[in-house]
């Protein structure tokens, strides 16, 4: 019996379903990130809470993923990953402007990332479903 898991089949599993599913929430509610944005943007705690929260799921997955370059998968979740925890530390350090960045962004795109969310989903979520034999 082979009690092994893949660390990288469900970091990528989890993280594309997530993804998936938070674009077919913003597809349905539009204007829902746009007002979360808001609300961490005017609570130190949500900031805190939420840069950290980042950082620690980011660490995870950049520690759980090996750099392998025959395994392309492995290296997108690892640069993942890293950019996590760089966001994080951007939400820490610098909320005021990330934020702003974010709320423009969603103005007049919001569509348009909640559609590359569901994509970045499936991107992850199939790959991931291939690997579980």
């Amino acid at each position: 019996m082979d009690t092994t898991i893949d660390p990288t089949a469900w970091s990528a599993l989890l993280m594309g379903l997530t993804a998936l599913f938070a674009g077919i929430g913003a597809l349905r509610k539009p204007g829902a990130w746009r007002v979360m944005i808001e609300e961490v943007e005017k609570s130190p705690a949500l900031q805190f809470v939420c840069g950290m929260l980042e950082l620690l799921i980011g660490g995870v997955i950049y520690l759980a993923n090996p750099w392998l370059p025959s395994d392309i998968l492995a290296c997108v979740l690892k640069a993942m990953g890293g950019l996590m925890m760089i966001e994080a530390l951007a939400i820490l350090g610098f909320v005021d402007i990330y934020t702003q960045f974010w709320l423009r962004s969603l103005s007049h795109m919001h569509r348009g990332w909640a559609m590359t969310t569901v994509l970045i989903g499936l991107a992850l979520s199939v790959p991931a479903l291939l690997r579980f034999h």
